[in-house]
Parts: structure tokens; sequence; C-alpha cells
């Protein structure tokens, strides 16, 4: 019996030292995925603030169209207005300052601020935006990937089957490939 209970013991003794180095294992890639969790979400942080800066330049360049529109609409009907009544050198002068402060608001080649290049630079900040938003999407998918590897592994400690850890690794790895590629502008 004595035997006997010795195996058993040696048994335990085995099992409890392979759950360690299993634990230890797992310990290890939990803390390699949170290291990759880290660096991703600050990439998915800068991203997204690339996203709002990028958003507030098209805001405010499409307030500015708007605004020299209003002041360009004011300048038509002021030389319309002015062109109703009698004619006179003064009336004739106004009228062709308001149409020429009307063109020089809509397109404006010189200072870079008509309508017309305010509304091409809105144009092309858009395309930036929606890339900014864009990647800042592929990260949040990242992050979210490497926060479910995370729990993966950790419940594979708690519950000792191994797969969910192997599951979990595989799951970071390719968080962190796909991360890698969006960081590099493949994805």
């Amino acid at each position: 019996m004595s035997e006997k209970l010795e195996h058993a013991r040696e048994g335990i003794q085995h099992a409890h030292h392979q759950d360690d180095a299993r634990a230890r294992k797992t310990a290890v890639l939990i803390a390699v995925l949170a290291a990759g969790l880290a660096v991703t979400d600050l990439a998915e942080k800068s991203a997204q603030n690339e996203f709002l800066t990028r958003h507030v330049a098209l805001s405010d360049d499409w307030s500015f169209y708007q605004a020299k529109n209003v002041r360009a609409t004011i300048r038509s009907s002021e030389s319309n207005l002015l062109a109703s009544l009698p004619p006179s050198p003064d009336i004739t002068k106004r009228i062709r300052a308001a149409q020429a402060e009307e063109a020089r608001m809509r397109d404006d080649p010189e200072s870079g601020d008509g309508m017309k290049q305010l509304a091409e630079r809105a144009k092309v900040q858009t395309e930036d935006r929606n890339r900014a938003l864009h990647i800042y999407h592929h990260y949040e998918l990242a992050v979210s990937a490497l926060q479910i590897a995370i729990v993966l592994a950790s419940v594979s400690v708690v519950t000792r089957i191994g797969w969910l850890a192997v599951l979990g690794g595989g799951l970071g790895l390719a968080a962190g490939v796909y991360a890698a590629l969006v960081g590099i502008g493949v994805v």
C-alpha cells in the first residue's frame, strides 16, 4: 500500500509541476499579449487623434467656404440692386467693385482662399480624414482581438484547458501581424 501511495504522491507532484510550468508559460504569453495590446492601443489612439484633427480642419474649411458664399451672395445682390438704380458713374463704379469682390470670393488663386480653392482643399481633406478613420477602425479591430486573446489565455490557466492558451496565442499573433500591417500601410 505504501508503494501505491508513494506512486500516487509522485503522480500528484508531477501533475502540479506540469501545471506550474504550463501556468508560467501562459503567464508569459499573457504578458506578451498585454504588451502587444498596449502598443496597438497607442497606435489606435494616435489614429483616432489623426481622424479628429483632420475632421476639425475639414469642418473649418467648409465653414469658411459657407461664410465666403454668404458674402459673395451679398455682393451679388448688392450689384443687382445697384444695377436697378438710375445709371451714374458712381453707381457703375460700385457695381464693378461689388462684382469684382464677388468674383474674388468665388475664385482667388492668389491667396488660395476663394470658394473654388476651399472646395478643392476640402475634398482632399475629406479623403485624408476618411483614410485616418479607416486606419483607426483597423487598429480598433486588432485591439479587440488582442483583448479576446488575453481573456482566452487567462481562462486557460483557471480551467487548465491548454488549447485555450494556444487559441489565445494564435489569435494574439494574428492580431499583432494585422496591426503591424496596418502600421506599415498594407491594410
